[in-house]
């Protein structure tokens, strides 16, 4: 049974069956792994691969892209050979598990829908007095008399 959970109150999540978490440690092939200084090389090598595409995804964050799906990524490629990077893989894909969960909630969609709703009566209200005050004039070119 695993219990590791950080909310209170909630279930815990069997370990058995088809959804059991893989064990921890190196995934490289049992001939990297029986030569010491192979298995060195080969752990040098994939954290330098999972370095260079966590560092690329970091550049995307303020850029048109997928930066932390790319982050994401990197942290995969580590977690093929790091135990350190495997458990923070676990933490997060049960973080985002429960904030799926909370989210398909119907009392959370429903604030979430009315939140959204008054927000853009706001924003239209808003544009409305513009365009009432100003006309379709860019706020640049507005001359006061």
């Amino acid at each position: 049974m695993n219990t590791r959970s950080d909310e209170r109150g909630e279930a815990a999540v069997a370990a058995e069956g088809p959804k059991a978490e893989r064990a921890l440690g190196s995934r490289a092939p049992e001939f990297i792994k029986a030569r010491r200084a192979l298995h060195l090389s080969w752990q040098v090598g994939v954290f330098v691969i999972g370095l260079a595409v966590v560092a690329g995804g970091v550049i995307l964050l303020p850029l048109p892209g997928p930066g932390w799906l790319v982050i994401f990524a990197g942290m995969a490629i580590w977690a093929t050979e790091f135990v350190w990077a495997q458990l923070v893989l676990r933490w997060t894909k049960r973080k985002v598990t429960e904030a799926t969960h909370r989210a398909l909630d119907p009392r959370v969609r429903r604030r979430n829908l009315l939140l959204t709703t008054a927000g853009v009566a706001i924003v239209a209200a808003l544009v409305g007095v513009y365009v009432w005050k100003f006309g379709l004039v860019t706020p640049w070119n507005i001359r006061e008399e």
